[in-house]
């Protein structure tokens, strides 16, 4: 029998994954904080959105999402607020404190991306997006928000 394959496609981006997030973890140290609360900042950093379009936009169960909010809100990074208009609505947006925050984790994150990337071109890093935007996977099968 044939040894197996290393060069399996699953098994080399399962373990330059597992490096890259362990890169990105770190650089997120600048700030103490968990991947799933510097994503909730980022989609909070354009502008103010109603909880339930974060929690569409983030691909998320509502009952996570007010686990990160509520983690976000006690840091004073985040607030929550009825929508005045429907009181059944919370509208969230990011805080001065948020945004000073994100802004520190983007440079420690960019760093972390060019060591990581720095070998490949521009064009090649569009490539690379594009290839894995295209990788089957339903984030609803997995828990991405578990222990760190």
């Amino acid at each position: 029998m044939a040894a197996p394959s290393t060069d399996r496609l699953g098994f080399l981006l399962s373990f330059r994954g597992e490096l890259t997030s362990a890169r990105i973890r770190a650089a997120l140290g600048v700030a103490g904080l968990h991947p799933r609360n510097v994503m909730t900042l980022m989609r909070l950093a354009p502008g103010a959105m109603s909880q339930r379009e974060l929690a569409a936009a983030m691909e998320i169960d509502p009952s996570q999402l007010v686990a990160v909010l509520n983690e976000l809100e006690s840091e004073g990074l985040a607030e929550r607020r009825r929508d005045p208009a429907d009181r059944r609505r919370h509208i969230v947006e990011i805080t001065e404190a948020g945004a000073a925050v994100l802004g520190r984790v983007d440079a420690a994150v960019g760093e972390a991306e060019r060591e990581l990337f720095g070998d490949l071109t521009e064009a090649e890093q569009a490539l690379l997006r594009s290839l894995l935007d295209r990788v089957v996977v339903d984030a609803a099968d997995h828990d991405c928000g578990g222990a760190e």
